[in-house]
């Protein structure tokens, strides 16, 4: 197994950099990949940038580059669930573009042609283990749903309500469904993690910056728990 794990800021990745060992570095279109094992396991941390583009490049890079057999997205997203409050943990079943719209042609709201899916499916044994990990560090405070992706910071109501009405998505964030995009594509195994920065209504521009850090770091703590567990799978494999 190797993980490539992404991460669209910097504080989203700090954490996994500081408990790698035996690290070696190289910069592909801008981004720098850290290469080493991360909790036992053959990993590649990235910082993607933010956005759909940025993600879905470093997501390909992973791939090609680096031949990673399975994709972690770790970060922070808005809520829009009223059970999922700051500081709360999502993990991905599914992942969905609120923002790509051709339903002019009779399509969904975020469906791709050619894709012959409206969401991209996580790996189940991902998700579960995800869970895992997740409720270890915060427990009871997990959830499993679908998240929706898109090139914009959600920070006022009535575009919250358009989002949950189009997708029944339970958090937005801007790069999630670009790398299981990618990862659908490419036939790799992925799962998406999130803690809840805000609430991705007109409050968000206040609680971003208060608990981006925060959130950050829980999701940090979760995706090196699931580099464990899914190291404790491959061992009794």
């Amino acid at each position: 197994m190797k993980l490539g794990i992404i991460g669209a800021m910097d504080v989203e990745v700090a954490l996994l950099k500081e408990n790698m060992t035996n690290v070696t570095a190289a910069k592909h279109a801008w981004s720098d990949c850290f290469e080493g094992q991360l909790c036992g396991v053959d990993a590649v941390v990235v910082q993607c940038g933010v956005g759909k583009v940025n993600a879905a490049l470093c997501a390909q890079i992973l791939c090609n580059v680096y031949g990673v057999t399975h994709l972690v997205n770790t970060g922070i997203a808005g809520s829009l669930c009223a059970d999922l409050d700051i500081g709360d943990l999502v993990v991905s079943r599914d992942a969905i573009y609120h923002d790509f719209d051709i339903t002019y042609w009779g399509r969904a709201i975020g469906e791709v042609p050619g894709m012959g899916v409206t969401a991209f499916p996580a790996d189940e044994m991902m998700v579960q283990t995800a869970f895992a990990a997740a409720e270890g560090v915060n427990p009871g405070h997990t959830r499993i749903g679908r998240i929706a992706s898109g090139d914009q910071f959600v920070c006022n109501k009535e575009k919250k309500e358009k989002i949950i009405a189009d997708t029944k998505a339970i958090c937005t964030e801007m790069e999630g469904a670009a790398i299981a995009h990618t990862a659908y594509r490419n036939g790799v195994p992925f799962v998406i993690l999130r803690a809840i920065s805000d609430k991705a209504d007109d409050s968000a521009e206040m609680d971003y910056p208060t608990f981006e850090a925060i959130a950050a770091k829980r999701c940090a703590q979760v995706t090196m728990a699931l580099a464990q567990k899914l190291q404790e799978k491959t061992e009794r494999n």
